[in-house]
């Protein structure tokens, strides 16, 4: 359980989360007063107290002994009641309240049920607990706030980082003067050095291993602009425009298509 700490007219009083709720320790509220742990029985014999204690675990506590608490009820009242936060917890099946052994140990309420004691001690205490508790609350989203800012910023951050390496990895390079006189033995080549910046062969001698080919092995990205570049190609070759002015074009036109594609939502939602 974490712990932080209250300060309520000096008292510094615990505060843990216990399964996700909050629970302040009453032992701390009351450990400068005499008879401190005597406050806290007396407390808990009086009848108000016991129904109030009642009522909130019919609430929320769907494992609470009802019958049992029946009982209780009606010795409630009578001098010789007594009942310790122990008796009532392993009695009810309660868990408002927490003993918890040990020397950091002590009595701790779920904040409801701390609010009520804190009203046994005084109104005037009552108020400086909640008060209290209440920056305790506002300190802690803050926090959250920044916590959440900064992971924002670190997504956005990281982001940048994935897409600069996704450029420098599927935006191909513009090709050389020696790259794009290369004869090429099929057309199929000339699309690949136009779009990957290798050859078939160049792929298979780099990526020893891996099955398939290099179209196989693309990005979504890729294989849109590798359609578009056949389209492309096929019209560029009616033209009469020579091998090597094609390829050129068509690695101008391939880096141009994969930058715009970087940023489409559409092809985010394939991926």
């Amino acid at each position: 359980m974490t712990k932080q700490h209250l300060s309520v007219e000096g008292a510094k009083v615990a505060v843990v989360n216990y399964n996700g709720e909050d629970y302040i320790s009453l032992t701390d509220m009351i450990r400068e007063s005499e008879n401190g742990s005597a406050i806290i029985e007396n407390w808990l014999r009086n009848k108000n107290t016991l129904e109030f204690l009642s009522v909130w675990e019919e609430m929320y506590n769907t494992a609470f002994n009802s019958l049992e608490f029946e009982g209780i009820k009606s010795e409630a009242g009578f001098n010789r009641f007594a009942i310790s936060v122990k008796q009532w917890i392993a009695k009810t099946n309660a868990i408002g309240l927490i003993a918890k052994a040990g020397r950091y140990g002590g009595t701790f309420a779920h904040r409801d049920i701390a609010f009520e004691f804190a009203s046994w001690i005084s109104p005037k205490f009552k108020l400086y607990l909640i008060k209290e508790f209440q920056r305790l609350k506002s300190d802690e989203s803050k926090i959250k706030a920044l916590e959440w800012n900064l992971s924002r910023n670190l997504a956005r951050i990281n982001y940048k980082i994935q897409t600069d390496a996704i450029k420098e990895n599927i935006i191909p390079k513009s090709l050389t003067t020696l790259e794009a006189n290369l004869v090429y033995a099929t057309e199929a080549d000339l699309l690949n050095m136009a779009l990957f910046g290798l050859t078939a062969k160049q792929w298979r001698d780099l990526s020893q291993g891996k099955e398939g080919n290099i179209r196989d092995h693309a990005e979504i990205d890729q294989l849109v602009v590798l359609s578009n570049l056949e389209s492309i190609n096929a019209e560029l070759i009616r033209q009469g425009m020579s091998q090597v002015e094609r390829v050129r074009s068509l690695n101008a036109t391939a880096i141009a298509q994969l930058k715009s594609l970087l940023s489409s939502k559409t092809i985010k939602k394939l991926k």
